[in-house]
């Protein structure tokens, strides 16, 4: 009898402490899932009149699915250094990904390289000037090590601002309340001695950087701008990603000091300064831009998609497709009797390393099952690198919307978890712009001087089942890295 009691006075004794836990645990995952976000995050900028806008970019292609006769043309970071070679008052860049590891034995584009030597050219010839780098902490291995562009830049005297993405809110929520409550808190002592997930050559990292690596969420960002111009992009100045397909676009006007009030909030979230405003002035011009960045990207895309039925077009350039609500959207402006064409990245590779198709091949399934024929889809033949372009053109009798930018259709990217950026342009139907896209779209939609994409049927192969299963598990639990 008294050893009974015993036992019975020890199970309360765990019960106790172990029910804590999981309460905590519990409050860990609500509140970091659902917690207000930073002031300024989550941005909506004002329609501004604009005299120009600029389509930039990037492609690589082939005549065949071997990759004979390689291509590409790339011009977004060409512009990107004309832009900073050019301002005259301040340049306040975010960017992503931000190295040169993962491209050793292979010949890619130094971005990382060049862009450090702009901007260090820069402020060596102008030391007065203010210049603000924004990026992730994935380029310090969450700070398992240092980044060589970032001390150059330091030591020239630029403002280097690494993202305190702890102040986000949390995507993986399973993960997310063992982390806060127990992986967060550790200091990075020593060298690194896990494997670095993004490139086999990359610095190995400590266990509380790849604990912070596995809460994935990201400053997921792609801009620049200074007192004359920005540019707003789906490419990253990282070398691997040199040779994928990436669209960018070129303003100016008001809308420089919305993307700059914008930006602050990042810096100022993460201990960083106040950043300076362009003067500029009203611009007259055929287009209008907006800023938007994180769910307001979002929140846009369906209003416009709403407006799409009988006799419109819309056209989608994606690298990957898995946002419930737009895909919905989508089958719905089918259904209404729009003429849908999407280009999307078959998802078979990222950086050398063999991918599932996950998640746009059991989507492009699920979605041609019952679609109408008015709703159409090609694979983008990536020969080399990937198709990263993120970017829709949606025309209608009112006229053309285009948005384009950063952002992934998927919920990390456009339900308020990572910081994201992106422009969303009225234009006229004749205007430049418009024919511009439309050039571009026909081209690789049409195969017109290379095998650009490949028939939906390429990659609907016998692991579709397999890939659907896997894609609903990590969909149900929260378990994905886009």
């Amino acid at each position: 009898m008294k050893r009974q009691r015993k036992g019975i006075r020890r199970k309360r004794l765990l019960f106790w402490p172990l029910a804590a836990v999981l309460v905590l645990y519990a409050s860990m995952i609500v509140w970091h899932t659902f917690k207000p976000l930073p002031s300024g995050i989550s941005y909506e900028g004002e329609f501004r009149t604009a005299g120009s806008v600029e389509m930039l970019t990037d492609l690589s292609f082939a005549q065949d699915q071997e990759g004979k006769g390689l291509e590409s043309e790339l011009e977004i970071f060409q512009e990107i250094y004309a832009v900073i070679d050019e301002a005259e008052q301040f340049i306040v860049a975010d960017y992503f990904l931000f190295d040169h590891y993962g491209t050793r034995g292979k010949d890619f584009p130094d971005i990382a390289g060049t862009l450090t030597d702009h901007l260090v050219a820069k402020k060596e010839a102008n030391p007065d000037m203010p210049i603000f780098f924004i990026t992730d902490p994935l380029n310090i291995g969450y700070g398992s090590y240092g980044s060589p562009y970032l001390d150059r830049m330091q030591s020239a005297g630029i403002e280097v601002v690494i993202t305190d993405l702890h102040q986000l809110r949390d995507s993986f929520p399973l993960y997310s309340g063992l982390y806060r409550l127990f992986f967060q808190w550790p200091a990075n002592r020593g060298e690194g001695w896990l494997p670095n997930p993004m490139a086999k050559d990359a610095p190995d990292l400590t266990l509380p950087s790849y604990s912070t690596l596995l809460n994935v969420k990201a400053n997921h960002r792609k801009t620049i701008v200074t007192e004359k111009e920005a540019i707003v992009s789906s490419a990253n100045p990282h070398n691997a990603s040199g040779l994928h397909g990436n669209m960018a676009f070129k303003v100016s006007g008001e809308v420089l000091n919305d993307i700059l009030e914008a930006e602050e909030a990042v810096s100022l979230m993460s201990g960083g300064p106040e950043l300076p405003r362009a003067e500029v002035t009203a611009e007259e011009g055929p287009y209008r831009v907006q800023y938007l960045t994180e769910q307001q990207t979002l929140h846009a895309l369906l209003e416009d998609l709403e407006e799409a039925g009988e006799g419109d077009d819309v056209w989608l350039g994606m690298f990957f497709l898995a946002k419930r609500d737009i895909i919905e959207a989508i089958e719905e402006a089918a259904g209404r009797g729009a003429d849908i064409r999407i280009i999307l990245d078959p998802n078979k590779n990222s950086f050398g390393r063999e991918k599932s198709g996950i998640p746009n091949r059991p989507v492009v399934h699920e979605i041609l099952r019952d679609s109408p024929p008015n709703l159409q889809i090609r694979w983008y033949n990536t020969v080399v690198g990937q198709y990263h372009t993120k970017t829709i053109m949606i025309r209608t009798a009112e006229g053309v919307v285009i948005s384009g930018g950063s952002s992934n259709y998927t919920e990390r990217t456009l339900d308020d978890y990572n910081l994201e950026a992106n422009l969303r342009i009225e234009a006229p139907a004749n205007s430049g712009l418009v024919k511009e896209m439309e050039a571009y779209f026909e081209r690789l939609w049409r195969n017109e001087d290379a095998l650009y994409t490949l028939d939906a049927e390429a990659y609907q192969n016998d692991w579709t089942r397999w890939q659907r299963g896997i894609y609903a598990l990590q969909k149900a639990l929260k378990i994905t890295t886009y």
